[in-house]
């Protein structure tokens, strides 16, 4: 009966782990100050649905990875990359991601019986909210033991 309790536990202890995240919230995103800067680099998590079977339950669960995106007042020399760390918020946004998916596969994570549901899908944004933001949407289900007993 607690699933839903362990899964947010669960992720919300993998990131407070993880050392390039500073902050793990859940929930509605725009309940989330954004305009502190010190809670970036940010993890936010978010329920969006679940699916019931007798054994299991399946959340479909989407998990927002995102950081400040720093502009440079220096001269434009580089047209690629602008003056500002967009690809680097992106990679390494990208990175914390992908480890709690390896997690989900066969990690820790896996261990605590959250384990991924086929294959996520990442969706990068940037210029997102109120200040610049960048990062990746992962979405993905994640199937947790069905504790529910009918007595």
């Amino acid at each position: 009966m607690t699933g839903y309790y362990n899964l947010l536990d669960g992720l919300k202890t993998h990131f407070d782990n993880d050392a390039i995240v500073n902050s793990v919230t859940q929930g509605d995103i725009f309940q989330v100050d954004l305009n502190k800067q010190t809670i970036f680099p940010l993890i936010h998590l978010m329920v969006n649905s679940s699916s019931l079977q007798s054994n299991t339950i399946t959340f479909n669960v989407s998990i927002i990875a995102m950081d400040i995106v720093d502009i440079s007042k220096s001269e434009v020399t580089d047209v690629f990359q602008e003056n500002n760390n967009e690809l680097d918020v992106l990679n390494t946004q990208h990175a914390v991601l992908n480890r709690c998916f390896q997690q989900m596969l066969h990690g820790g994570l896996w261990d605590n019986k959250i384990a991924i549901s086929g294959e996520p899908n990442c969706e990068p944004f940037t210029e997102r909210f109120e200040n610049l933001l960048a990062g990746w949407t992962m979405t993905f289900d994640v199937t947790v033991p069905n504790e529910m007993t009918i007595c």
